[in-house]
């Protein structure tokens, strides 16, 4: 079942499914929950890009792969996916124990639902509704190691990860790079809706970060496949159908 973490200076909630470092701390994967696929990752001018299909919703996937607990800030389109927040890497995140997976399916509700993520229009973007659609467009995670301290005794509990709260907000952090010129001529077409209840429930623990700076950040850029064609970011539309080497079948004539 999913706990609350409190540590010092933070309040933290766990899910019940429960960059000083140059080893990343987290595997970072967006699931199309409709397809049952990991979305491909398509780099492009520095950056990592995922087509969307419109109407689809989507999980943020983040595998531990350390022996320690981990916490993982998630932001979606800007906003923190658990308090609502302007994001900031200061603000709630997941902790995770040492290998595990977590999926984040949606906003934080309460400390027992979500409302699932889904590819929208920009408009009607969660972000968007509530004023800020200047960061649609992308998900983000900010890792942070945990502070070494003296063991201290608790109850093991099944548990996929957990949320972190800062006592304080502060502002936005700082964006990746600009990508190249032609890359943004397109105007964004996909956001991330606020969809259905789902249940979800979390419990709350205590978790004290290593350092303010996050020891990991991932950043997947995202639209719709059509507006990646336009940019330039996919140039095959053929892309991201999965080669045969066997194709059963006989030879055609070329055309």
């Amino acid at each position: 079942m999913k706990r609350l973490f409190v540590p010092l200076a933070l309040l933290c909630l766990l899910p019940l499914s429960a960059c000083a470092h140059s080893e990343p701390l987290l595997d970072v994967r967006v699931i199309d929950l409709d397809q049952g696929n990991a979305l491909d990752r398509i780099p492009y001018a520095g950056r990592d890009y995922i087509a969307g299909q419109p109407g689809h919703r989507f999980s943020v996937s983040m595998q531990n792969l350390t022996g320690e607990r981990v916490m993982a800030v998630l932001s979606v389109d800007g906003v923190n996916a658990i308090s609502g927040q302007t994001a900031s890497a200061s603000q709630a995140g997941y902790v995770l124990e040492p290998w595990q997976q977590v999926e984040i399916r949606g906003w934080r509700k309460s400390t027992s639902d979500i409302a699932e993520f889904y590819f929208t229009d920009l408009p009607d973007s969660y972000a968007a509704r509530t004023g800020r659609p200047q960061n649609v467009g992308v998900v983000g995670v900010a890792a942070f190691r945990e502070r070494r301290r003296e063991p201290i005794a608790y109850e093991p509990a099944p548990m996929i990860g957990a949320m972190d709260k800062a006592a304080a907000d502060s502002s936005a952090g700082a964006s990746a790079g600009r990508a190249e010129s032609n890359a943004a001529a397109t105007a964004q077409q996909l956001g991330t809706g606020h969809g259905q209840r789902r249940y979800d429930p979390v419990t709350q623990t205590q978790f004290e970060r290593n350092s303010s700076r996050p020891d990991q950040r991932v950043a997947l850029y995202y639209d719709s496949f059509d507006a990646l064609v336009a940019r330039g970011v996919i140039r095959d539309r053929g892309y991201g159908r999965s080669p045969e080497p066997f194709p059963i079948g006989f030879v055609p004539d070329p055309q």
